[in-house]
């Protein structure tokens, strides 16, 4: 799998935009992404150094329009913590 196919996007909400301080980055990654994968894709895409990363596995929520009901899909979240002498991701600091 490549490195591009691990990491889907980024996500920003709230909680995560908190997160960049303490250099904690959120990311929506591929459902069969492993901890290690995630780890070597964000270490390749960015040149940072990552110490830890948490994942979660995110349910769909049903969702409602006028009579006709739906789910919205699942995906996984990745929770990327840095090394704190690594430099931070910058797509992130500008956001912060």
């Amino acid at each position: 799998m490549n490195n591009y196919d691990i990491i889907i996007e980024p996500i920003l909400s709230e909680k995560s935009t908190d997160g960049i301080a303490e250099k904690k980055y959120t990311f929506k990654v591929a459902k069969s992404a492993t901890k290690t994968d995630v780890k070597r894709a964000v270490e390749a895409v960015f040149g940072v150094k990552v110490a830890r990363v948490n994942t979660v596995n995110v349910n769909g929520k049903k969702k409602r329009m006028g009579r006709s009901e739906g789910m919205t899909s699942a995906y996984k979240k990745a929770i990327v913590m840095l090394a704190p002498d690594s430099k931070g991701i910058s797509f992130f600091e500008s956001l912060a």
